[in-house]
């Protein structure tokens, strides 16, 4: 299967928040997810930092990359649950989710997603992409092009996270 073929990649649309906000709480356990107020506020602050795949055949949204452009340079927890941190000319993201639903895995959506993203945000002239994960994702992370940089300085859930970073 193609995925860019059977998948649109786009910026999310104001409408389209609310389907977000569940396929987070479907995603990730209650004590990581982001709350559905912080991500309706996130998707409506910078859309443009949101990036969904919406399968082709049905229109449904299949997953999402979100995060917010800044011209902080570490990862801080505060990046969550405050949209206002948002800097347009902000050279770094600070990524917040990369969300595909179960029944989309394994078929390299969440790699694409990341591609398509790191692309774009390239072409608008950032140069770092920031996550935070945990252990286990780390090999997954790394395997897209991102540099792990050891244990992060969050308490995000009440978990260990690593920061990792890709140079774009």
């Amino acid at each position: 299967m193609d995925i860019k073929e059977s998948f649109e990649f786009r910026d999310i649309r104001p409408e389209e928040a609310e389907e977000a906000a569940a396929i987070e709480q479907i995603c990730f356990p209650p004590n990581e997810a982001c709350s559905r107020e912080h991500m309706l506020e996130r998707a409506l602050t910078a859309p443009e930092l949101f990036l969904v795949a919406i399968e082709r055949k049905t229109g449904r949204m299949a997953g999402f990359f979100n995060g917010l452009s800044t011209k902080e340079e570490s990862f801080r927890d505060e990046f969550f649950t405050d949209a206002g941190l948002y800097d347009p000319e902000g050279k770094n993201v600070m990524l917040l989710g990369l969300d595909v639903l179960p029944e989309y895995r394994g078929q390299g959506l969440a790699r694409a997603l990341v591609a398509c993203y790191a692309e774009r945000e390239r072409a608008k002239g950032r140069s770092c992409l920031i996550l935070t994960c945990l252990e286990e994702k780390v090999t997954m992370y790394q395997k897209m092009g991102f540099h792990d940089n050891g244990i992060a300085n969050s308490t995000w859930g009440g978990e260990e996270w690593h920061v990792m970073s890709l140079r774009i």
